[in-house]
């Protein structure tokens, strides 16, 4: 490739994240700088603007018309309506109760009860507020250390975008042709590795400073109830739900689709059994969903544009000839690949990184070759759950993690912004610990799909 056929689509790249500090939706944005680039590769005969017709077909069968993506507006129904059925309440009033004798135990709980949530939901931003909401007042009347307390929260809530069913991991099923029951499988132990980290972190943190998370001798939120009687209302539906959904989809008796909607029916049923279900909630949870929905369909349309075009201005070829440039080995290229979507975590969400990014980085991963640590046909498999653990960390890394603003603004009155930056840096460390886990030891991915037949 010449110098300047290079240029254009690096340029474009680096327009792009300049319009994304504009303020401007990202949708708009990723649409905007995919026609004034196509413009652009019209005047220089670089690019036939009549071919931007066939984006409509793009949108048309690769989104609208895709059968998989169906399951993402029936995900956000379930989690928007165990948020707010009181599901996740109970279930925190049980686990204080199992737990309140164990060092840090209302800690344990709000990482338990948040692990449990994101089997159940992929909606970080409900999940943080609930969390901060339901347990944010406890642990500071019981003198919790704010710092542990904003960093539990946070880093709690944000299990949901990896843990399966993971919205994430729908979309980059969509993105890398790869089947979603593989990277729902892929992801189950990196996920639960992920929270028993920071289960083992709490521990002896407890134990070391005892001060800081002090014993509960008393269960905050029992109520005066029986014990089996919070477990019946409590922890068994919801569990049953995760069974229900995540178990079906793993044992190959529904596709996430079928699955995404026994879960959205459950979620409704668990709100009926709760007795919190009414025609006002119902209105709230589909108008939430419709919103959250449009957002991310949005997005979709948007960055089917900008990819499109920069495909067609030589993009891919142009990252590539970069990467031939550096003449690094596989696996220093792999880590320069995590290194810089660790980077962009600090200043883009998940959504824009995964659309933007990993149509980008496949071809490239594509021609690595790790020998006998990862079969060739596993290699997109596992680097998909790598980058889904990497993003993670973009939920925590200021100045722009969206977890530390659902915080701040759930706990007023609790938390000032230097308590949760400070409480989020062992828990960002912890979730690079489980990724480096997750690279120098890849069974940690690929053995259950192995296991399972996928």
């Amino acid at each position: 490739m010449s110098a300047f056929d290079t240029a254009l689509p690096l340029t474009m790249l680096a327009f792009l994240v300049l319009v994304l500090f504009s303020g401007f939706p990202v949708a708009f944005c990723l649409a905007g700088v995919g026609l004034v680039f196509a413009l652009v590769g019209g005047m220089l005969d670089l690019f036939v603007p009549a071919q931007l017709f066939l984006v409509v077909s793009r949108i048309w069968g690769s989104i609208a018309d895709n059968l998989v993506l169906v399951a993402i507006p029936m995900f956000i129904f379930m989690g928007i309506m165990l948020e707010r059925s009181g599901v996740a309440r109970h279930l925190l009033e049980i686990l204080s109760v199992l737990l309140r004798r164990v060092p840090g135990g209302l800690a344990l709980s709000v990482v338990l009860m948040g692990t449990i949530m994101a089997a159940t939901t992929g909606i970080v931003g409900a999940s943080v507020v609930m969390l901060a909401l339901l347990a944010l007042p406890v642990m500071m009347e019981r003198g919790y250390d704010k710092g542990i307390t904003s960093g539990v929260i946070a880093a709690s809530g944000t299990l949901g975008i990896l843990i399966p069913p993971s919205i994430m991991l729908v979309i980059m099923g969509d993105l890398l042709a790869i089947p979603v029951g593989d990277l729902f499988t892929g992801a189950v132990i990196p996920g639960f590795l992920l929270s028993g980290l920071y289960l083992v972190y709490i521990v002896v943190m407890a134990i070391l400073k005892p001060d800081r998370l002090p014993r509960l001798e008393k269960a905050p939120m029992a109520d005066g109830q029986s014990l089996i009687g919070l477990i019946i209302r409590g922890f068994v539906p919801p569990t049953a739900l995760v069974v229900l959904v995540l178990g079906s989809i793993i044992c190959g008796f529904a596709t996430p689709t079928e699955a995404a909607g026994v879960g959205a029916f459950g979620a409704t049923v668990l709100a009926v059994f709760n007795r919190t279900f009414s025609l006002k909630l119902l209105k709230d949870v589909v108008q939430s969903t419709a919103l959250t929905n449009a957002m991310i369909f949005g997005i979709f349309c948007g960055a089917t544009l900008f990819s499109y075009v920069f495909r067609e201005l030589g993009g891919d070829d142009a990252i590539v000839h970069v990467i031939e440039l550096l003449d690094l080995h596989d696996w220093t290229l792999l880590f320069l690949l995590m290194g810089i979507i660790f980077l962009l975590g600090f200043v883009f969400d998940w959504l824009e990184i995964t659309l933007i990014i990993l149509p980008v980085f496949r071809p490239i991963v594509m021609e690595l070759d790790f020998g006998d640590a990862v079969p060739k046909d596993r290699i997109l498999l596992w680097f998909a759950i790598a980058v889904a653990v990497n993003l993670q960390t973009s939920y925590l890394t200021p100045p722009f993690g969206p977890a530390l603003f659902y915080l701040r603004q759930a706990g007023q009155g609790y938390l000032t912004l230097g308590d949760i930056y400070k409480g989020i840096i062992p828990f960002t460390l912890l979730q690079l610990t489980g990724l480096l886990l997750c690279l120098l030891v890849p069974a940690l991915v690929l053995w259950l799909p192995t296991y399972l037949g996928y």
